[in-house]
């Protein structure tokens, strides 16, 4: 590995840094946030990025992204569907090269991993 593909990662200050223009990058990240609001569990009336389904989103140089989401239990009635629902909603943003979705359910998902705004579509806020 070159240190030209090598991540760039400043210890001080914790920041990684990405070969995408800041500006880019804020756009990506935005329009990737977008997109994952559109994917709802069907048992549920709130988007899975709302739900916190959505663990970790990293946006890699050559603009992979990979997704790292759970679900609300690990046998949910969608669990082999989700995640293709998820690569085609982020998979259609301007940009993007690719999506890889990984699955866990470590920690697994609880209520308090919601928005407020997700309390509130199922009224409990």
């Amino acid at each position: 590995m070159s240190l030209e593909t090598q991540e760039k990662v400043d210890v001080r200050e914790g920041i990684v840094h990405s070969a995408i223009p800041a500006e880019e990058l804020a756009r990506l990240s935005d329009d990737i946030i977008a997109a994952l609001k559109t994917v709802y569990d069907p048992e549920i009336p709130a988007d899975i990025f709302e739900l916190g389904l959505i663990y970790k989103i990293d946006i890699e140089d050559d603009r992979m992204v990979k997704v790292e989401m759970t679900l609300t239990a690990p046998g949910c009635p969608v669990a082999g569907e989700m995640p293709g629902w998820v690569e085609n909603a982020v998979g259609a943003v301007e940009g993007v090269s690719g999506v890889e979705v990984t699955m866990t359910f470590d920690p697994p998902w609880t209520p308090d991993r919601m928005s407020e705004e997700a309390q509130v579509a199922l009224g409990w806020y």
